[in-house]
């Protein structure tokens, strides 16, 4: 298989990356290194089967592969709030231009999709039926709405050119790779602790996440590309912990004594958010083994081996 992973360099991209390369296959990244990194793929640059485009995919881009793994667009809000409208013109652009090029070679396409097109949840847990709760236009609509026509895309061209597509709409996601300062509640905490500074919380904490470390949301990913299955099917971990057991979880992992600081709410920041993964036991047979406190303390090594 000739394999095109698009955001290849970066935290889910070059793990994606590293599976297929262990498998023996061709892989082809693409990246314009806005979140990525090199650093993240700079040990398969020697290797015949590998090859790094630097590319930014709102551009179309000529290549004949087999299977696309589109995974480009920043996903943290520090990030994707930065530009918004480049977040989502690579959301229609660049997923159009993806499936554009699947049209032409006839290859499968996944598209890494996101927890957020449920936006602020009025049911717990969220199930793939669920149509969502989202603002059209609100600071997180850019990558929120940006999601949410992506998948449209991909169904439409299912339906009009009987394209082998997949969703996966991927919740919470940590481990090794994360960027120190991607605003995500993980890394935030974890950095902090390390600093020795206070632990930010936003609202009062009672809000809840489900926290899916890194290598089980890839084999998630995998199966799902090997499936017969489009999706959407929700990729996460279905237990769900406020945000202060989590800051409390870190805090007793680093530094017991680092204290917690409370800020004001982010605007649609969703208060519940927890993944019903029937369909990814049914049909993927997938569900995560690592528990948070595993994946905490390999996540926590991996800051720690950055920072000292």
């Amino acid at each position: 298989m000739r394999n095109l992973v698009t955001g290849g360099a970066g935290f889910l991209g070059s793990h994606i990356v590293d599976k297929l390369m262990e498998s023996n296959e061709e892989v082809i990244c693409i990246d314009n290194l806005y979140t990525g990194t090199k650093r993240n793929i700079v040990k398969w640059f020697n290797s015949p089967y590998f090859e790094f485009i630097r590319h930014d995919i709102t551009e179309p881009i000529q290549l004949e592969v087999d299977r696309i793994w589109h995974l480009a667009c920043p996903a943290s809000p520090v990030h994707y709030q930065s530009n918004p409208i480049k977040t989502a013109k690579i959301s229609f652009l660049g997923t159009y231009n993806m499936l554009g090029l699947a049209k032409r070679v006839g290859a499968q396409f996944l598209l890494a999709s996101t927890s957020e097109v449920y936006g602020d949840p009025e049911i717990n847990p969220q199930h793939e039926s669920y149509k969502g709760n989202v603002n059209t236009i609100g600071p997180r609509s850019c990558y929120d709405e940006g999601k949410r026509i992506a998948e449209t895309l991909c169904f439409d061209y299912k339906r009009m050119h009987n394209l082998d597509i997949k969703i996966a709409r991927i919740f919470n996601t940590y481990g090794e790779r994360m960027l120190p300062k991607d605003g995500r509640v993980v890394s935030n905490f974890i950095c902090q602790a390390l600093k020795g500074n206070p632990l930010t919380i936003y609202g009062d904490g009672s809000q809840t996440r489900s926290f899916c470390y890194v290598d089980d949301l890839i084999k998630g990913l995998i199966l799902l590309m090997n499936s017969s299955h489009s999706g959407p099917i929700n990729l996460g971990n279905p237990n769900e912990f406020e945000i202060i057991e989590l800051a409390n979880k870190i805090k007793n992992l680093i530094n017991p004594n680092i204290v917690t600081v409370n800020k004001k709410l982010p605007e649609d920041d969703p208060l519940q958010r927890k993944p019903d993964i029937k369909k990814a036991k049914e049909f993927l047979n997938w569900e995560p083994k690592i528990n948070l406190d595993i994946g905490l303390i390999k996540t926590i090594k991996y800051f720690q081996d950055i920072y000292l």
